[in-house]
């Protein structure tokens, strides 16, 4: 694994030059030297014949300095040729051909026979033009990465020791030798040849371990990668502009993300899960560890989100954890398999304490006489209870229905105001108590039944608890921020929920009333979770709000 992300790290066109083997380019003929050495090739030549034109104006402007004093032709001779075997090796290092090493070596003898020639055409090593090789020298040392480096400080070290001498037999005692001036020229070009090569020896070094370094990360980054694709919980990675830099596999099916991001290629979070790039806004300023996980409808799917900042980091700002809640539906059907026992001991109970006051007003009855007014009541005593008793049964009945659950397409809106309608007329309610905000577009796939039932629930219980004025009931249908569901709100403004309550709202059997049996809410969820939807208690400040969220019906469903 870690073979496989050194490849793929040194494949990328940004890491050739890291990832290059020296011994790679120790054939001078090798075609798969990075371009960077040849751009480094290119600058050297270039600077060469920024160097020489500048000799050539000032010996052709200034007629105090010393350049062409001996034989002004020649230097003019020997500078021109320099600025055309140049010109024409920017043509070869465009071709790649001959190889690197024959090319560099090439330019580092061309300049010392030509600068040797300007030498003893300006008198000599006097005129101070020995130190154009040291940077000639120094330029091919650092561009070679320090091989040849002695080697082209000994051409040097001979081209000024043959000048000097050509210059004593040619010209005999007219010429003063400058042997000691050569020695020390050449010990030059070594020391500049030594200091060019262990620079060159410590980019090596260097760029060895940063080689080492970027197969380490890389590695890593694969190991890490692997780690997190078999996480069951899905991970994002987003930065402050709303980019998503990493995720894993979980995560993408849970926003429906094609490809994987790149780091080149982010993908963007408000495209792909507006809920959480709705929420991170509210929150990437208010990092702390004390901040609570949220549940959201992400395409249809109930989520939990949780929220952890990245302190220091250049390119990401937060890690969103996802948990697919809807994974966990399979356990909670076993835990309600198991919670079956339990509830049919409840409703045994529930069941046995009115079928008792059924049964001792009934022998009251048969024993003895009574008036008229105790005969009355407890006939209303039986009726009472077995009415309770009948509730109870049918609201049993109803658990083994969600799963029959006939889905139609239908306007919402129009159901809505029909609905509104059966109930005032029924329950006996003012309709101005009622208050409904909805949208144009609001067809939903739901069972009407179902759906009804749900309402009824919810309505009856919101009007039991509000103040009975003109709009204390609220029915709202909104549009998700996913754009392929409805919210369907039921709010009321009585004295709303506690907190203790909210734990258990959703039980089989808890009820905050004397004649309720409990099983309304838990009704209403179970027949939502038949239909796609989600039955939610949204938290509010007055009042108590209830939240339906719905699929918006799909052509290609």
């Amino acid at each position: 694994m870690i073979t496989n992300a050194a490849e793929t790290f040194s494949s990328h066109p940004a890491d050739q030059f890291i990832g290059f083997n020296s011994q790679a380019y120790a054939d001078a003929g090798h075609s798969s030297l990075p371009e960077s050495f040849w751009h480094s090739l290119l600058l050297f030549n270039i600077t060469r014949i920024t160097i020489t034109s500048g000799l050539v104006i000032l010996a052709w402007s200034l007629s105090l300095t010393n350049l062409g004093s001996y034989n002004k032709a020649l230097f003019f001779h020997a500078a021109g040729w320099h600025l055309v075997i140049s010109i024409f090796l920017l043509a070869l290092i465009k071709r790649r051909k001959p190889g690197f090493n024959a090319q560099l070596t090439q330019q580092v003898c061309i300049d010392v026979i030509l600068i040797c020639v300007m030498i003893h055409a300006c008198g000599g090593l006097a005129s101070g033009l020995g130190i154009l090789l040291m940077i000639s020298l120094a330029g091919a040392g650092l561009i070679s990465q320090g091989r040849l480096t002695l080697f082209y400080a000994a051409i040097a070290s001979i081209g000024i020791l043959l000048q000097e001498v050509y210059s004593l037999l040619a010209f005999g005692t007219i010429h003063a030798a400058q042997f000691t001036h050569a020695a020390l020229l050449s010990l030059g070009y070594f020391a500049v040849a030594w200091l060019a090569q262990r620079l060159a020896a410590r980019v090596l070094a260097s760029e060895k371990l940063v080689r080492e370094r970027n197969i380490d990360l890389a590695s890593m980054a694969q190991i890490n990668q692997l780690i997190i694709k078999d996480l069951k919980e899905g991970i994002l990675v987003v930065d402050k502009n709303g980019n998503i830099r990493q995720c894993n596999d979980h995560a993408g099916k849970l926003i429906q993300l094609d490809a994987q991001p790149d780091y080149f290629h982010p993908a963007r979070l408000a495209e792909h899960a507006p809920e959480l790039a709705a929420l991170l806004p509210r929150q990437c300023n208010q990092f702390s560890a004390d901040i609570k996980p949220q549940n959201l409808c992400i395409h249809g799917l109930p989520v939990r989100v949780r929220l952890l900042s990245i302190p220091g980091s250049r390119t990401a700002n937060a890690i969103i954890y996802l948990e697919d809640l809807s994974h966990i539906q399979a356990q909670v059907q076993q835990l309600k398999l198991a919670a079956l026992g339990r509830l049919t001991v409840n409703i045994a109970h529930e069941i046995r304490n009115p079928l008792a006051s059924i049964s001792h007003a009934a022998e009251l009855l048969h024993e003895e006489q009574f008036n008229d007014g105790t005969s009355s009541r407890l006939t209303r005593i039986i009726t009472d209870n077995t009415q309770r008793l009948n509730k109870i049964v049918q609201d049993v009945l109803q658990l083994n229905r969600r799963d029959t659950a006939s889905i139609d397409y239908f306007d919402l809106t129009a159901f809505l105001r029909g609905f509104i309608g059966d109930l005032c007329l029924t329950e006996k309610i003012d309709r101005d108590v009622f208050s409904l905000r909805s949208i144009d577009d609001s067809f939903i796939c739901f069972d009407r039944n179902h759906l009804h039932q749900i309402l009824w629930n919810l309505c009856r219980n919101a009007w039991r608890h509000c103040l009975k004025h003109k709009g204390s009931i609220v029915i709202q249908v909104t549009r998700a921020h996913s754009g392929d569901q409805l919210y369907l709100d039921i709010c009321d403004d009585g004295t709303g929920i506690t907190e203790q309550q909210q734990k258990q709202l959703f039980e089989p059997f808890f009820t905050t009333t004397q004649h309720g049996t409990g099983l309304g809410l838990y009704i209403a969820r179970e027949l939502c979770e038949a239909n796609n939807a989600v039955l939610e208690y949204i938290h509010t400040t007055a009042g108590a709000q209830f939240r339906i969220t719905c699929r918006i019906h799909s052509q290609s469903a």
